[in-house]
């Protein structure tokens, strides 16, 4: 739980089939997996809008998580790193424009 995410528990019915699910705030964001795919390949992503970019850059650095500086885009800056399956992930701030 290096993200500070924690894992809820599926029902009984589904714990075969891999993957894991996530409380996020109110909600909960399930995670699939599957087998015989390269996710090294594939620009599929999850993505977590945050507010301290460099916190969360520091925690995964400080697990010896693998950093990957994302494409720039306008007003925000962002990161990736790969998950324990290999899916990427990626972690954005907005910028706040000071006048």
């Amino acid at each position: 739980m290096i993200i500070g995410l924690p894992e809820k528990e599926k029902p009984e019915s589904l714990k075969g089939r891999g993957g894991f699910w996530l409380e996020v705030g109110d909600r909960d964001v399930h995670i699939g997996t599957e087998d015989g795919f390269d996710r090294l390949t594939t620009k599929a992503h999850l993505a977590y809008q945050v507010e301290d970019l460099s916190y969360w850059r520091s925690v995964l650095e400080q697990n010896n998580i693998k950093i990957f500086e994302g494409v720039p885009i306008p007003g925000f800056q962002r990161f990736e790193f790969r998950d324990p399956f290999g899916n990427r992930v990626e972690m954005i701030q907005e910028l706040v424009e000071r006048n």
